[in-house]
């Protein structure tokens, strides 16, 4: 075959350090998903939907052929950190976690990821950004220890 191509599509989240509430304000997190977004686009890697919280993020999106889950990440933590610490001078402090979460998701499941994506507030009326991340790694398989995950 000629042509290489290629439909990953994946679920990535991600906390503020220490999960403090940078992202209160709705104005300034969707300013952040929209720059989450476009660093993602200018790194070939299409945002399907990206939300969250105050305290983290979501996004699903298309990988790349050209550039690895773990590189992709770092760019944009990397810059979107930069960029919000421009905002204002209190978010200065302002860190992303160490870690992520990245969840495979089938074309057949991305409607679902994208509602549940669309759907944080709400979500998050009943369960704590720890316990749906625990579920997240349980429903992949993902072995995990308890001292390592919230940092």
């Amino acid at each position: 075959m000629p042509q290489s191509l290629a439909n990953v599509l994946v679920h990535i989240v991600f906390s503020t350090k220490d999960r403090r509430s940078f992202l209160q304000d709705p104005a300034l997190r969707a300013e952040m998903h929209a720059y989450l977004a476009g660093i993602s686009k200018s790194l070939n890697c299409l945002a399907i939907r990206v939300g969250g919280m105050e305290d983290h993020v979501h996004l699903l999106a298309r990988q790349a052929r050209t550039i690895s889950l773990a590189d992709w990440i770092k760019e944009l933590k990397r810059g979107s950190a930069i960029w919000i610490k421009t905002r204002d001078a209190a978010l200065a402090s302002f860190q992303w976690q160490a870690g992520y979460g990245a969840f495979s998701v089938s074309q057949s499941q991305s409607e679902t990821v994208e509602r549940y994506i669309a759907d944080q507030e709400d979500h998050h009326r009943k369960l704590s950004f720890q316990d749906e991340l625990r579920h997240l790694l349980r429903r992949h398989n993902i072995e995990y220890d308890e001292r390592y995950v919230w940092d």
